[in-house]
């Protein structure tokens, strides 16, 4: 079946057009897995907890191999068995975001490295659409802020951080046109979900099979 994932800025409205779309089909009759980064799995919400906690101080590169652990976890216990079993599975939050906040908001590693190691991670496993809900950090920081005054680690950052989190996103999104979906993220919630769900049935229509997996030396 399908692997579809959201990404996007903290505040960007992702989780929420995820958790619309999960409904949505299941309303329609489809078996679906909807899952978040990081987590999913004992293991990886043990995790998230470490990688979210405010007052920690982790390295860089420890955060990095930190949600890529997790997201190996998630793949092996939850997300393959899920595909293999026919179900559509919705990830909020894929390999993307570790080359959108680690590797250039960290500034950790390059992307070319960064592809290859996701295909490590992952082994190999490719999302068939990526929904990226585009907004400009200031509008996201300010929707944050409404929603829950209380930062976690990552929702922390300074502007300058969000903004090399917002190009890195775009630059991945002009690298990979036939899988990443930009969406306008100053839309009305309503207005998105029925963008994402036509694309979705479409989707359905064309190829109701497996995602792809990249194969030998090729990466995501």
């Amino acid at each position: 079946m399908l692997l579809l994932t959201f990404e996007g800025i903290d505040g960007s409205g992702k989780s929420t057009q995820a958790r619309r779309l999960n409904e949505h089909l299941q309303e329609h009759g489809h078996e679906t897995l909807l899952v978040r980064e990081p987590g999913g799995t004992e293991l990886s919400e043990q995790v998230r907890s470490i990688l979210l906690e405010p007052d920690l101080n982790v390295h860089p590169m420890a955060e990095l191999l930190l949600f890529s652990a997790a997201r190996t976890q998630l793949v092996s216990e939850r997300i393959r068995p899920a595909l293999e079993a026919g179900q559509i599975v919705i990830c909020d939050r894929f390999y993307d975001s570790t080359t959108a906040y680690q590797g250039a908001g960290r500034n950790v590693a390059n992307p070319e490295w960064l592809q290859s190691f996701h295909h490590r991670v992952t082994d190999g496993l490719v999302p068939t659409r990526t929904y990226l809900v585009e907004l400009d950090p200031a509008t996201a920081r300010a929707r944050r802020t409404e929603d829950d005054p209380t930062d976690d680690r990552m929702e922390a950052e300074d502007e300058a951080f969000y903004h090399r989190v917002a190009a890195a996103y775009d630059a991945l999104a002009d690298e990979h046109p036939a899988r990443i979906h930009r969406l306008d993220g100053h839309q009305s919630i309503d207005a998105l979900h029925t963008e994402i769900r036509a694309d979705v049935e479409a989707l359905l229509d064309a190829a109701p099979g497996t995602p792809h997996t990249a194969s030998g030396s090729s990466s995501p």
